[in-house]
């Protein structure tokens, strides 16, 4: 949303306000500094090990609050969490209307990814416009009954916000980080023998190829990062480390040979750096890079993790061919085209 939320408040007649869940605080303030942003409001609904009703519940009833003491002529959330969703709920409970950036992604099964694909549909529903990343994801859009005038092919923002980060970080240094092999594992849907099956196909491809290093950023859930330390711990070929902010993670996947992720960004932003990526899922919202050929679905399978793998190192024409980029999400500046349709829905 940085690019979004950037170009908005460049606008004439727009009073911009940004209101954050306060998901991830630890996170986000780098981010926030990173992209020149001010918070303007935080719900502040994080507490330890809760559930996901009780979260829905806390942003449900946070969210009421803040509408209640101005109500925005426009809302504007991007994605497919929990805060989106309920965002969303409440704008409809409030009669406020409500844009979808990043609308349309879909893998039609309600439990993979958990609860995403469920939040997704159900914004879809709710949602006055959405913005979409991909002639696939507005005709998903579409074949769920929008109106037509209310779809718009955008591109994601996530390339704007790609490109705006490898131009500043010509001119500002980041972490600098030896590996081979970039790991990011953390959805839910993967908590459990999921995430052991991945683990056990990161340790066989070190058995094999001794010479290799892999960075592994951990998510601070402790579903994830006690098993990661368990797991992957003190091992000399794999390096453990925070969350890495974004101007590093960039950075990292710029560095890194091969990227084996579940993350849904990273799907889009390897490609646009040139970088083979393998999804650590059984099905993926964003089947355009593997249509190219750029990224595959490996699942969190074991075998399947360390064959395509092997393929990448040790097959350097099917090496290139992975690496050979392009992005299917957008120009970079899809924020420009959101401000436009914005503006026009206004009547600015």
């Amino acid at each position: 949303m940085a690019p979004v939320v950037r170009t908005l408040r460049e606008s004439p007649g727009l009073d911009v306000s940004v209101l954050s869940s306060g998901q991830h605080r630890e996170l986000l303030v780098p981010l926030f500094k990173w992209f020149e942003i001010n918070v303007d409001a935080g719900l502040n609904v994080m507490t330890a090990n809760q559930t996901l009703a009780e979260l829905t519940a806390r942003i449900m009833c946070r969210l009421e609050q803040n509408f209640s003491g101005s109500t925005p002529d426009l809302v504007l959330a991007q994605g497919d969490t929990t805060t989106v969703f309920c965002t969303a709920l409440s704008c409809f409970y409030k009669n406020i209307p409500f844009a979808h950036v990043e609308a349309g992604l879909r893998t039609f099964d309600v439990q993979n990814p958990f609860p995403e694909e469920f939040n997704r549909v159900a914004v879809g529903r709710l949602a006055q416009l959405h913005f979409c990343p991909t002639v696939r994801s507005r005709e998903n859009v579409l074949a769920e009954h929008a109106q037509p005038q209310s779809v718009h092919l955008t591109g994601n923002t996530v390339i704007d916000a790609l490109r705006f980060t490898t131009e500043k970080l010509k001119s500002q240094p980041s972490r600098e980080f030896d590996h081979d092999i970039l790991l990011t594992a953390h959805r839910r849907e993967n908590f459990g023998q999921p995430l052991l099956e991945i683990f056990d196909a990161i340790l066989d491809l070190c058995r094999e190829f001794p010479a290799i290093k892999l960075l592994y950023p951990v998510h601070p859930n402790p579903n994830v990062r006690g098993v990661a330390m368990q797991k992957l711990g003190n091992h000399a070929q794999i390096k453990i480390v925070d969350p890495l902010d974004y101007p590093d993670l960039v950075a990292a996947m710029q560095r890194a040979s091969i990227i084996l992720t579940d993350s849904g960004g990273i799907q889009e932003e390897a490609p646009a750096l040139a970088t083979p990526v393998l999804v650590l899922r059984t099905a993926t919202e964003r089947p355009e890079a593997v249509e190219l050929g750029v990224a595959k679905i490996v699942g969190p399978i074991r075998n399947e993790i360390v064959l395509q793998t092997r393929r990448l190192l040790l097959d350097n024409a099917h090496y290139e061919q992975m690496a050979r980029g392009g992005s299917p999400y957008g120009d970079g500046h899809a924020a420009e085209s959101i401000r436009g349709i914005v503006r026009e829905y206004l009547n600015l």
